[in-house]
């Protein structure tokens, strides 16, 4: 059995004040759910205000990107052992944003899940499509180019440890949202994909999010699909009632 995995993703937001604030406002309210898993992944510089808010929580705290080596001269980058050394426990791989404002490969995504896994960090992995290639009909194309891109190589230990997070792109924060059963249909595609890749039991422990535009309102129905495993989710994750409310969304 699953357990749920709910992660917010609080990307290029909030100063260290509301940061401390929001993540004393999930922690607060998270001691009852104990159904579900949950994490926060706010930016590098509040991760270790965060994380020492909020320890002794049932919250975890995830890192927005990572860089694949362990160390040198990289001005700028991050490395795994050192959102290790905050408090991180999750680090996510590969988002959109990174992908398609940032140039990011499938090439680089996979270095950096490999340097997560070797450090002990547990990578949320995003694969999605655009909507032009939605409308082509080359969804399953494309999102069986980017897991194997993104996380070619993985023994089936650290597969089965990887979260994956389908997020089409079309459905970020433009206010639409797939609907349950498209989402459905693509996260059992990838779950068909990594049995391919590995076997049925690697397949059924692999833990699939979706992300894209989740809210409470969408969030029942949404995460009541045999093959969603929880939410990656981006803006409503911003205020503590709006995410715990997509929480809430999941049985218990």
């Amino acid at each position: 059995m699953r357990r749920p995995f709910i992660a917010g993703n609080w990307k290029m937001h909030t100063d260290r004040v509301s940061a401390i604030a929001l993540a004393e406002g999930v922690a607060d309210q998270s001691a009852s759910l104990a159904h579900v898993d949950l994490a926060i992944c706010p930016p590098y510089v509040y991760l270790d205000a965060v994380a020492r808010a909020i320890a002794g929580s049932k919250v975890a705290v995830g890192a927005q990107n990572m860089y694949h080596e362990a160390a040198g001269a990289y001005t700028g980058e991050v490395s795994a052992a050192m959102l290790l050394d905050v408090g991180c426990k999750y680090v996510i791989l590969g988002h959109s944003e990174r992908r398609h404002i940032l140039g990011e490969t499938d090439a680089a995504v996979n270095r950096k899940v490999h340097a997560a896994h070797q450090a002990g960090l547990a990578p949320i992995v995003c694969v999605g499509e655009v909507l032009a290639e939605r409308e082509a009909g080359k969804t399953l194309q494309v999102i069986r180019a980017q897991f194997e891109g993104s996380l070619a190589g993985l023994s089936d230990d650290q597969m089965a440890k990887t979260v994956i997070a389908y997020e089409p792109v079309w459905a970020i924060g433009t206010g639409k949202v797939a609907t349950p059963e498209q989402a459905q249909e693509v996260h059992a595609d990838l779950r068909k994909i990594i049995a391919g890749q590995y076997n049925a039991q690697v397949a059924e422990s692999v833990r699939i999010q979706y992300g894209g535009s989740v809210k409470p309102e969408n969030a029942a129905e949404l995460l009541g699909q045999p093959d969603i495993d929880g939410a990656l989710v981006g803006g409503a994750s911003l205020k503590a009632d709006s995410f715990l409310g997509i929480v809430a969304g999941v049985k218990a």
